[in-house]
């Protein structure tokens, strides 16, 4: 039996992040599709506590907070890089290694400095990526994506964002921030994942 997922019309769907990067690289998916992005920064829509143990827990909590709030369908992205030789961190804590104000400069150096405290030889990594899709009605639609890869030091290339440059992904020798936004955008963790959502919510069956 093939399970029946709600369809997403087009007409303004809310990007639950303050991330602008992060937005920026959703409306980019969305856009072909007839849906208007707007991220709940641009509209004022405060941050909600992330207390989930998983991607999926945390992508929920952001895109319902969303819905709720502005009373639209709400898009919530929670994403991260696991590295296996820091038994999976930074994962779901990716963005608070960078701190407050977000400094992922220091994040990667911190990465590298207990990779090198551990003496370790494994620098395969991955890309996680879960989206929440919500509607203020209560209706919820999850799909998770990855990507894998290994570190390289020191970081290398200006695009993308986040932990993008320490990052390559496996059957390519640049970095995700070395690599064309098109070409990560088609290959990425949130590409993997927001291909899933394209198949159940936004293509007619």
């Amino acid at each position: 039996m093939i399970e029946k997922r709600r369809k997403l019309p087009p007409g303004r769907l809310i990007i639950a992040s303050h991330n602008d990067g992060k937005a920026t690289e959703i409306n980019a998916l969305v856009a072909p599709f007839g849906i208007e992005a707007v991220s709940a920064k641009k509209i004022g829509l405060n941050d909600p506590e992330e207390t989930g143990k998983t991607f999926a827990e945390n992508a929920i909590i952001k895109a319902r907070a969303a819905a709720d709030a502005a009373n639209l369908p709400a898009l919530g992205d929670d994403s991260g890089l696991a590295v296996a030789a820091l038994d999976g961190a930074p994962g779901i804590y990716s963005a608070r290694w960078a701190g407050e104000p977000r400094d992922f400069g220091f994040a990667m150096k911190k990465i590298e400095q207990q990779l090198r405290e551990r003496g370790a030889q494994d620098l395969s990594a991955c890309f996680v990526c879960a989206l929440c899709l919500a509607w203020p009605d209560g209706g919820e639609e999850v799909f998770e994506g990855e990507v894998k890869g290994k570190l390289t030091f020191p970081p290398r290339g200006d695009n993308g964002f986040g932990y993008d440059p320490i990052f390559i992904p496996d059957g390519y020798d640049v970095t995700f921030g070395e690599m064309a936004p098109d070409a990560k955008h088609a290959m990425s963790h949130r590409a993997n994942a927001f291909r899933k959502l394209t198949k159940a919510c936004l293509k007619n069956d």
